[in-house]
């Protein structure tokens, strides 16, 4: 296993309401040409806690590279919330209250676990900086996964 050192946080890009968990997502996967799901956790509507692919082999979940200019799949744990898409299928942030605790508890949990984790983003963050100015700003994302700020929302997780 890969030393973990980010966590990076998704939406399934399913609309508000849809209750899927890691059998429907990792059916989706396998139609996309992946061996198993591509998250090592997924969180449920009601805020249960699935666990996906393995941490003892690579992800499948960001090809962006981080700050090692190795693919994120190396070297980070992949969260996806259900949800991601409001009802007429626009991209918003439709966490339940219950989701919200749960990906909370679950990323402070992992903090510990992995005291070498250094970053928490969300999917968009990883998108290409476009002007090279160290930020990449929304114009600039690639997709909105996960529809709400990650770095901001845990920063606090990760200074603890």
């Amino acid at each position: 296993m890969n030393k973990i050192d980010a966590i990076v946080v998704h939406c399934s890009a399913t609309r508000a309401g849809q209750d899927i968990g890691k059998k429907e997502i990792t059916q989706m996967h396998l139609q996309r040409g992946f061996s198993t799901i591509g998250y090592n956790y997924i969180i449920r509507l009601d805020g249960t806690i699935e666990v996906g692919r393995s941490l003892t082999i690579d992800g499948a979940h960001c090809n962006s590279k981080g700050f090692s200019g190795v693919s994120y799949n190396k070297h980070s744990i992949g969260i996806c919330y259900v949800g991601g898409l409001d009802k007429s299928g626009k991209a918003a942030d439709t966490r339940t209250s219950a989701q919200k605790k749960a990906l909370r508890e679950l990323i402070a949990k992992l903090f510990k676990q992995y005291p070498d984790i250094k970053e928490i983003l969300g999917h968009r963050d990883t998108s290409p900086d476009l002007d090279g100015d160290g930020i990449v700003e929304p114009n600039e994302w690639i997709k909105m996964c996960p529809c709400f700020d990650a770095k901001k929302e845990y920063s606090d997780l990760l200074v603890a």
